[in-house]
């Protein structure tokens, strides 16, 4: 435990590893293309492996792995909530448009 007031020193290694970790997972997303995978397989592969790395990113390299549960929720709780109402909306925009092309024939 560092006395306080001193920087926190993190390993060296943990930044190879998740480096290592970052180049693999980009090298099978390249993959998804290589052998043509076709259909939502193939956006399913990309969405997982691109969430896969930002959330690597943000927790290592930008030290949020090191915060406080409460700024963790403070920084991550609105984003998701937004891209839980841009979800809901675009429900509600598909179910309008498939009940305009069945009535309004």
């Amino acid at each position: 435990m560092n006395a306080p007031g001193t920087p926190q020193q993190h390993p060296v290694g943990l930044y190879l590893k998740v480096w290592l970790l970052l180049f693999v997972l980009s090298t099978l997303s390249y993959l998804v293309d290589y052998f043509h995978v076709q259909g939502l397989l193939r956006w399913s592969l990309i969405v997982i492996l691109m969430l896969l790395k930002a959330g690597l990113i943000v927790a290592v390299f930008m030290h949020m792995a090191w915060e406080r549960l409460a700024l963790i929720c403070a920084i991550l709780l609105p984003p998701l909530a937004l891209l839980v109402l841009v979800g809901l909306m675009a429900s509600e925009a598909n179910h309008t448009l498939v009940s305009r092309l069945l009535f309004f024939k």
